[in-house]
């Protein structure tokens, strides 16, 4: 197995990012995205003003591992819930249930089932798995 290798710039954001885990911090409290961080290092470079916020303090002080906060994972699925916007959601949930009932359709082909597709109207008659002719 080959393992791709990277573009040398990428690689040596990886380095500069390494070197300023405040950075690392900024991405997971979603104030940036990697991308951004990575299109401000190309263009301004490792030396710019924009990134003294991100530097630690010295380098040869060691500082202690932050600790994981014990935060309940309700809190974290209620605030993910206040930050989504319902219409999108909608939309999304609507997409997937069209694409379920695509693939319902296709397997209902293939299966080789006497089976109807639903009324427009809404109201849906039970499918009999045991049909009869008379002679």
């Amino acid at each position: 197995m080959t393992k791709k290798k990277l573009h040398p710039s990428v690689g040596k954001f990886k380095e500069f990012v390494k070197a300023n885990p405040k950075l690392v911090q900024e991405v997971r409290e979603g104030k940036h995205t990697w991308q951004e961080l990575f299109e401000d290092w190309y263009l301004l470079g490792e030396d710019d003003s924009r990134w003294d916020s991100f530097r630690t303090e010295t380098k040869d002080k060691v500082e202690p591992a932050p600790q994981e906060k014990n935060t309940d994972w309700m809190t974290n699925i209620m605030g993910s819930l206040k930050k989504m916007d319902s219409n999108q959601m909608q939309g999304h949930m609507n997409n997937i249930s069209k694409a379920l009932s695509a693939v319902q359709g296709v397997l209902a082909q293939f299966s080789g089932g006497s089976q109807v597709s639903p009324p427009k109207s809404g109201i849906q008659k039970p499918v009999n798995p045991f049909v009869f002719k008379k002679d």
